[in-house]
């Protein structure tokens, strides 16, 4: 594969913003090539090099070999080639160049679309679409990737049409239209390839040329081209459809006929330089010409590029004859074959090489395009209306939410799933009376429109519009925007894609900033500019790979291992997600549930995340106790548990608990003494859940309410790990910590830990997934299965804690209990990275996640809650790349979540390895988690963006 490294950010805003005064190269070197190639040229072959004409791809051998006699007999000195195959075209462009004693000048038309006319090369948006977009680097970051596939391809110039009347039309703003083109125009030209605006001096209409003699009129489309050629414009193809006339002649003329056009007005009023070319001359019927005088007349009217002339043998002995009798002739035909050449060396032309086929689609297809085309979404969205400031929606006081789509578009609600809690709807002739009645007790209602509304739509969303707030997400053609004038909450993108739908939804809840703004005027309450700039509310969004410069061939290979990991039976299924720079870049789902299974992991499923509970649930009550200076790190645990007083536990510090080397045990089987040869004891347990016994352990197995005090008595009664005598503890993993945590939480925050999280994190967070005790949220599908248990609960335990501590506990203990998807992790994780903000809320201060997050004792790698890299040391919990700001934790289910701050990074992996048998350590030994990690850093090592070279 050809590919080509952009240059820095300096490099590209010196190149976007320079601007040369002479189109073509004008040095010795150039000079000398034109010259010597001319004087080599005999007089059939110096007319040969005006004659352009249009090839077609796809065509068949016999008109292939018309264009290949064309190029050998007549000289022709270029092609354009029209829509057809890639690959058929650098094909052909190959043969011909090979045929031809002089270079050809190789060509094609950018129009409508800005999109090269090939069947095999991913859409750009439609101009319109890109008349919303305000930052106009990203227009000349399209000309530059477009002039990347064209180099690709052998091809030297495109034709584009420009201006208010053209196929390319990115609105009625004139100056934002000038802007766009310019910017598309340096894109192109400062990357090697010629653009060639239609149609001078405007597509329709007619003019008196007497009055233009002495000033140039007050013409928009001409002050369009004078722009353009003040920045070097290097090519001009002159319009055959506006009609002009003279007090010498009869009757109008269209423009590519006209001298007085081209000579007086193009070259020598507005000083261009550029190329010039005709109309197509197989147009007879608008150039209102005999067909064999046209080429002719084309060229002594100043055109120096005759466009798809029908009758090249004719027209050359035409040319010849009016050349020997006529010296101006002669001179004019000079002027402009040395032009050509000069075109063609500036071009490359004079140095081409075969283009290659190998890779050929990859090229021109590749992942940076990708990313352009999301930017260039994102930045086309308009916030048409937000009235109340509604937008984005926030899930800290709002968390009840419906969506309802009018068109197909599964990827809009999904999309929605991943920022709250929905309920989707679909609307029916038979439904609408319950549907407003349903639908009136949300919060607010989100609506995707991806089809043209009918007016019983209409008539339903005012009505719903009058009992509940109502975004209107619209993707679809601007004639149709004006139906929802009315709607206080609009937002609106000019097409209805995937992609559109994705970013929509996304746009909802403020993942990145709104800037668009409507390019047409459409109403008076919808008039040519409007729009309202919304900030990003610090969300995760998602993202090509590309987008945040990371390789995504590199980020496959996480594929590779983890499907290794499931062939293996590390584990049957899992999920990984990779966000950086607040985008969700990486979101993959694998296998089963379990390797017997026909049910495929998704990105809905739900793991046991055990320790992991640690730091999602405990630590963050922890960290809002103390910034809010209800308890002291430093303090003894006893201060805030009196009932410690007297244990070995009585002076262990807040600090070295949350550090695990305060000396507690590492692991205490509390369960094996609620047995009694491997009975249940009746103390504690019941088959029915009868009175007293409300905490489910297992499907028809239950424990007692006072079993919490026994687990807390032999909490405070456990035993100390051995230390040497006036040293301090060495550090040791421990879950018993944690009960003494949650005990601290329970005391202060007098609430249930579950509840207060769900009520101050997990929900006002967006975090669906994310809780305590799944079975009462979610259904059992939803939900990965962990051990068959065969010594305790003697089944397979299935949506409910895995910990035999936890499950004591009824489920919620501050060591284990959670249970989530990746996806609210990450959300969780970048949270944390964002200095405690998210969603436009603050949870935690940034002061508070420094304190914990930081290396606290020079002997212990971790922070307080946090496992952290173990640095200079072989084996340790993360990649050697994670910097030494990297936080994060894992868990014994099988699951990771890390976050580099160094590189704005979060990766989260989660499994269920210890399905079936907790003894099966091949995850562990395979290290899995932890080379996808170092997977995810090279991905950020290796990133190139990908062009083509010659």
């Amino acid at each position: 594969m050809i590919k080509i490294v952009f240059c820095a950010s300096l490099a590209f805003f010196l190149a976007f913003y320079s601007v040369s005064a002479q189109p073509f190269s004008t040095d010795d070197q150039a000079i000398h090539w034109v010259d010597s190639v001319y004087n080599s040229l005999n007089l059939e072959e110096r007319i040969g090099q005006l004659f352009v004409v249009q090839v077609y791809p796809d065509g068949n051998e016999q008109h292939h070999q018309i264009i290949q006699q064309l190029i050998v007999k007549q000289h022709v000195g270029g092609l354009i080639f029209m829509k057809g195959n890639a690959e058929n075209l650098v094909n052909l462009n190959n043969r011909f160049q090979y045929q031809a004693r002089i270079p050809l000048l190789a060509g094609i038309t950018l129009t409508p679309h800005l999109k090269l006319p090939l069947n095999d090369i991913s859409p750009t948006p439609m101009p319109l679409t890109l008349g919303a977009v305000r930052d106009n680097k990203l227009l000349y970051q399209l000309g530059q990737t477009t002039a990347f596939k064209m180099k690709r391809l052998g091809i030297h110039f495109g034709l584009v049409s420009i201006g208010k009347e053209s196929e390319v039309f990115f609105g009625e703003i004139e100056q934002n239209v000038q802007k766009k083109t310019s910017a598309y125009m340096r894109g192109l030209q400062n990357n090697g390839v010629m653009m060639v605006a239609e149609n001078f001096p405007g597509y329709q209409g007619n003019a008196a040329l007497d009055t233009w003699q002495t000033s140039i009129p007050d013409n928009d489309q001409i002050t369009f081209f004078q722009s353009l050629i003040n920045e070097s414009l290097m090519g001009v193809k002159t319009s055959g459809t506006y009609q002009v006339s003279t007090s010498q002649q009869d009757r109008l003329n269209p423009a590519t006929l006209s001298s007085a056009i081209i000579t007086d007005i193009l070259q020598d009023k507005l000083g261009y330089e550029g190329l010039i070319f005709s109309d197509r001359l197989n147009q007879h019927d608008v150039l209102d010409q005999e067909p064999k005088k046209l080429e002719k007349a084309a060229f002594l009217a100043g055109n120096n590029i005759l466009l798809f002339s029908a009758q090249i043998p004719q027209a050359t002995k035409l040319i010849k004859k009016e050349i020997k009798k006529n010296a101006s002739a002669a001179a004019l035909l000079e002027k402009n074959v040395k032009r050509i050449l000069l075109a063609k060396y500036t071009l490359g032309a004079n140095s081409w090489q075969p283009k290659l086929i190998d890779n050929l689609l990859s090229d021109l297809n590749t992942a940076s395009d990708e990313a352009l085309e999301y930017t260039l979404y994102q930045h086309a969205i308009v916030a048409v209306r937000n009235d109340g400031d509604l937008l984005p929606l926030n899930t800290y006081d709002k968390q009840y939410f419906a969506s309802l789509t009018l068109g197909k578009s599964k990827e809009f609600q999904r999309t929605l799933d991943s920022y709250a809690f929905f309920h989707h709807y679909k609307k029916s002739e038979n439904n609408e009376k319950r549907l407003l009645s349903v639908l009136r007790n949300y919060d607010a209602v989100v609506i995707g429109v991806f089809d043209q509304p009918t007016q019983d739509d209409l008539f339903f969303l005012k009505d719903l519009a009058a009992i509940v707030p109502l975004v209107i997400s619209y993707a679809g053609p601007i004639s149709g925007l004006n139906a929802f004038k009315s709607f206080k909450h609009l937002l609106y993108i000019n097409e209805a894609t995937e992609l559109t739908a994705n970013l929509l939804a996304e746009a909802c809840f403020g993942s990145f900033d709104l800037t668009g703004r409507l390019p047409v005027h459409v109403s008076d309450k919808l008039r040519l500019g409007s729009g309202k700039d919304l900030k990003q509310a610090d969300r995760l969004g998602y993202a090509p790979p590309e987008y945040v410069k990371m390789d995504r061939q590199v980020l496959s290979r996480i594929d590779n291992i983890v499907e290794e990991a499931i062939e293996d039976q590390a584990t049957p299924g899992a999920q990984v997600v990779v966000a950086k720079d607040g985008k969700i870049v990486f979101e993959r789902s694998y296998g089963h549930y379990t390797y017997d299974s026909l049910k495929p992991v998704s990105r809905e499923t739900i793991y046991d995340i055990a320790s992991i509970t640690k730091v999602a649930a405990t630590l963050q009550v922890i960290m809002l106790l103390y910034e809010r200076e209800v308890i002291d790190l430093d303090k003894k645990i006893s201060v805030y548990l009196p009932e410690l007083k007297g244990t070995n536990k009585e002076n262990m510090i807040i600090r070295d608990i949350l550090t695990h080397q305060a000396g507690l045990w590492p692991y205490v089987p509390f369960w094996k003494q609620t047995l009694e040869d491997d009975e249940y004891l009746p103390l504690y347990y019941s088959m029915n859940g009868e009175l007293g016994f409300n905490y489910q352990v297992s499907p028809g197995l239950y424990s007692s309410q006072t079993i919490k005090d026994s687990v807390w008595n032999w909490v405070a009664a456990s035993r100390l790990v051995v230390k040497k005598p006036r040293e301090p503890y060495p550090y040791r993993y421990s879950d018993i910590g944690y009960y003494l945590m949650q005990r601290l939480i329970q005391k202060y925050i007098n609430q249930p830990m579950e509840e207060f999280l769900q009520q101050n994190l997990y929900d006002p967070m967006g975090l669906t997934s994310l809780s305590y005790l799944p079975l009462c949220r979610f259904p059992l599908s939803r939900i990965a299965p962990t051990e068959n248990d065969e010594y305790f609960r003697n089944t397979l335990v299935y949506g409910l804690v895995h910990d035999q501590g936890a499950a004591l506990f009824g489920g919620v203990a501050g060591h284990a209990g959670l249970f989530s998807n990746a996806t609210d992790l990450a959300k969780l994780m970048q949270m944390h990275l964002q200095g405690g903000k998210y969603g436009g809320q603050r949870f935690l201060l940034s002061g508070t996640l420094g304190t914990f997050t930081a290396q606290q004792y020079e002997s212990n790698r971790r922070g307080m809650g946090w496992d952290k890299p173990a640095i200079a040391q072989w084996q340790g919990p993360t990649s050697r790349y994670a910097s030494g700001k990297t936080f994060g934790h894992t868990g014994f289910t099988g699951t990771a979540v890390w976050a580099d701050p160094e590189f704005n990074l979060v990766y989260v992996f989660l499994s269920n390895r210890i399905h079936p048998d907790a003894e099966n350590r091949k995850l562990i030994k395979n290290n899995i988690r932890t080379r996808i990690q170092e997977v995810i850093y090279e991905a950020i090592w290796s990133y190139t963006q990908y062009g083509c070279t010659d």
